[in-house]
């Protein structure tokens, strides 16, 4: 069997009982998460756009854009409620594999998928999270044989996720394995995304990720319908690996199918880009140490490696259509907030307080020096001089995070979801605590709609 064919094996053929406490644990947390950012961007730049189409499109009301409470077809609220959940680039992130990761924004196509299909499907809660581990698995999986750099060009929200959707997709919808097979081949001919949209610090950078959990619904479906796809999605002449991939290497991808469950391994605790965490964190640990009026500051020097300062996140704040977006790529910005409000949450990405006069005087007293060794490539150093002359160091070899080595306590990541339902004022606290409560029991649950319907206006 090619790679494709296993893939649709193991999605057909895996049940819940399969999955170890911890997958499973993890699984939740994810979608805890995917929901609270999901909210806090509800009304973020560019979904309102959206949100416009869709309510023209019409269509078979299947699914919930969530907040919005807006019924679509499930691929129109799956792609939606992705959009909104990228807003702020707040979702959890990095693909993990045997001893490795690689970058990747998983959960923000497959969670919205999930939901979105469990809806529409009736499904339990049991079922969203096999789904959602199968999916999140296929796409770590691809993402770390995929050798994938920024420098390559294309988003890889736009094309491994397609594959994750379509897993998720695929077996809420029941689909045997030649058909998910098909599916697999109907997905690769809508694979796409550019990291000029990160670059550009444009609203589209968001694009990638929604498209992708549209696609991979459109896909299993239309194979459910008999539709047929490519023979060997992957491996073809013109697979997926030929045409998207520089380094690849499919060695290890199927070890431990079925046995392992690979994931994103990174909630976020701080609304930016993950290149900017590390800076933050050193940040933090100034301003949260010392008592200082932000205007005292006399200079501020990052020190990095070169990469990073070569990298979108390390170029000059230019304050584009989308001030937002700058901000959430910005190590300037960043840090600039960190020494200034002592968080960096969604309501400090918004245009007014990107725009803040006092956050930018810091921006113009900050050099980012890439004085690092390459291999400490997310390490960061902060040295700030004050006019009195005392100078304050910190650093951070590891921002905080990652599941295993920086992790998140249960209580923070409880924090971080009210902490956006309050910043979005659209779901009521009372509701929220009892999709909360659900969620941290997701597997006891009987039918999503019942989460579903509490996520609303």
């Amino acid at each position: 069997m090619n790679i494709s064919q296993q893939f649709a094996a193991n999605v057909v053929n895996t049940g819940f009982k399969s999955l170890d406490e911890l997958t499973v644990s993890r699984a939740r947390w994810r979608v805890l998460d995917v929901v609270g950012c999901l909210i806090a961007g509800a009304n973020a730049a560019g979904c309102k756009a959206m949100l416009t189409l869709v309510k023209q499109w019409g269509g078979t009301p299947e699914s919930t854009v969530l907040v919005h409470g807006v019924k679509a077809p499930a691929h129109h609220a799956a792609m939606m409620n992705s959009l909104m959940t990228r807003s702020f680039d707040f979702e959890p992130v990095d693909a993990e594999g045997e001893n490795t990761s690689s970058p990747a924004h998983v959960s923000g196509t497959t969670v919205p998928t999930a939901l979105a299909m469990a809806e529409y499907q009736g499904a339990s809660g049991k079922e969203l999270i096999t789904a959602l581990v199968l999916g999140d698995d296929i796409v770590c999986r691809l993402g770390v044989a995929s050798g994938f750099d920024f420098d390559l060009g294309w988003d890889n929200t736009g094309t491994i996720n397609g594959f994750g959707a379509t897993a998720v997709a695929g077996k809420l919808l029941g689909l045997d394995e030649k058909q998910l097979h098909n599916a697999f081949g109907i997905v690769l001919h809508q694979l796409a995304g550019t990291m000029d949209g990160v670059f550009d610090k444009s609203m589209s950078f968001k694009l990638p990720i929604a498209l992708s959990a549209r696609n991979g619904i459109f896909s299993a479906e239309l194979a459910k319908q008999g539709f047929a796809g490519v023979n060997d999605p992957f491996l073809g002449a013109h697979g997926f690996f030929h045409n998207y991939c520089r380094n690849y290497n499919t060695q290890n991808i199927v070890k431990d199918l079925g046995k392992r469950f690979y994931a994103d391994t990174i909630h976020k605790p701080w609304s930016a880009c993950r290149g900017t965490h590390s800076s933050i964190d050193s940040a933090l640990k100034i301003a949260r140490a010392h008592e200082y009026k932000p205007e005292d500051i006399e200079k501020i020097e990052v020190h990095m490696a070169p990469a990073q300062l070569k990298g979108f996140c390390g170029q000059t704040l230019e304050f584009g259509e989308t001030p937002q977006v700058d901000a959430t790529f910005s190590i300037r910005y960043t840090v600039a907030r960190a020494l200034f409000s002592k968080e960096v949450k969604p309501e400090h990405m918004v245009e007014s307080a990107v725009r803040e006069p006092a956050v930018n005087a810091l921006i113009s007293k900050m050099s980012l020096v890439p004085s690092l060794p390459p291999e400490k490539g997310q390490a960061t150093e902060i040295k700030v001089t004050m006019k009195g002359g005392e100078v304050w160091t910190s650093s951070t070899d590891f921002p905080k995070g990652h599941y295993i080595k920086t992790p998140n306590t249960a209580d923070e990541l409880k924090a971080k979801f009210r902490n956006n339902v309050a910043y979005s004022q659209t779901i009521s606290a009372k509701k929220a605590e009892k999709a909360l409560e659900i969620i941290l029991k997701l597997e006891e649950l009987k039918d999503v709609r019942e989460l579903t319907g509490l996520l609303v206006k």
